[in-house]
């Protein structure tokens, strides 16, 4: 009965964990211009001013816009002039930086 309720509570919190995780919306290219086109996030191009400020001479590897936890965020992976692979994250809204860590 033991082992039964603990192997119950294990999968338990493996479900939170999992939906703790889940809750990130990948947005398509259509949603992406509605809500530039509605003013209610900026363009993509803006955003890439910023990072690259942050990082001269950085190359885009890819761009997402995600919605996390009802927060429109444009996920940014840049190859730096050195060589490092970093991953962004900033608020489609108004460009703040959120995340900026090295990309595993």
């Amino acid at each position: 009965m033991r082992k039964v309720l603990r192997d119950q509570a294990l999968c338990g919190m493996l479900l939170l964990a999992l939906n703790g995780t889940a809750g990130a919306r990948d947005l398509d290219q259509d949603e992406a211009l509605r809500l530039r086109r509605e003013g209610l996030i900026l363009p993509l191009e803006q955003l890439m001013r910023t990072a690259l400020q942050r990082y001269p001479g950085a190359t885009l590897l890819e761009a997402e816009l995600e919605e996390e936890d009802d927060i429109l965020v444009y996920e940014l992976e840049l190859l730096t002039s050195r060589g490092v692979v970093r991953e962004l994250e900033l608020d489609a809204r108004d460009g703040r930086i959120l995340k900026d860590e090295v990309d595993d």
